[in-house]
């Protein structure tokens, strides 16, 4: 490990970055100075402006890809190498706006009937009626087992357990042959699927 990759690994988990992070971090200033075949202490403003017309013109990166690049690097010369960075010099390029595909009820059911084994089919349906994150709906399903779970946000309050435990109870009730479990989730029984779900989720 260099030095300066070493620096910046220890500025990164002082700030409690996440781990995705630190290694997208650190793989953007490595590709920086790869790109310039030169140590990237020794770069400036003009290379960090032809990398980023690089990003665009040659590789065809996305405004969001290019402006995780730039994130990284304005965070290792500015809290690593303790440099000045300007933003008029290196702007942040303006960041795509994608809306949602919206599914239909038909389409949701449709989904839901395609899902096989009948576990498969409860994840969707809790994640349609609760209206969970894939990353929440992950984490649930890694803690089959752990009947109670709370977490901090970073104000200090605590997160609903009905919210992140929803993989448990839905681990159960596959297990007791039904989809319903009125006294812990959301109705989402099988013979009103996309209705029912569609109510919970207003």
């Amino acid at each position: 490990m260099t030095r300066l990759r070493k620096m910046m690994l220890e500025e990164l988990q002082r700030r409690n970055y996440a781990e995705t992070t630190i290694d997208c971090y650190i793989h953007a200033v490595e590709d920086f100075s790869r790109h310039f075949h030169c140590s990237p202490d020794r770069l400036g403003p003009r290379h960090i402006r032809e990398y980023q017309a690089e990003l665009f013109q040659k590789r065809k990166f996305s405004p969001n890809t290019v402006a995780q690049r730039l994130a990284a690097l304005r965070f290792f010369y500015v809290k690593t190498l303790k440099k000045a960075w300007s933003i008029t010099e290196t702007p942040y390029p303006k960041k795509a706006v994608y809306l949602p595909t919206i599914l239909s009820q038909e389409e949701v059911a449709r989904l839901i009937d395609a899902a096989r084994p009948p576990l498969h089919r409860t994840l969707l349906m809790a994640l349609y009626a609760t209206g969970l994150r894939r990353a929440e709906l992950a984490r649930g399903a890694a803690n089959w087992n752990k009947p109670t779970t709370t977490s901090r946000s970073a104000s200090g309050c605590r997160s609903s357990p009905a919210r992140l435990n929803f993989g448990w109870r839905a681990r159960r009730a596959w297990h007791r042959g039904a989809v319903n479990d009125t006294s812990n989730a959301p109705s989402i029984s099988r013979q009103n699927s996309v209705e029912g779900l569609s109510a919970t989720w207003t």
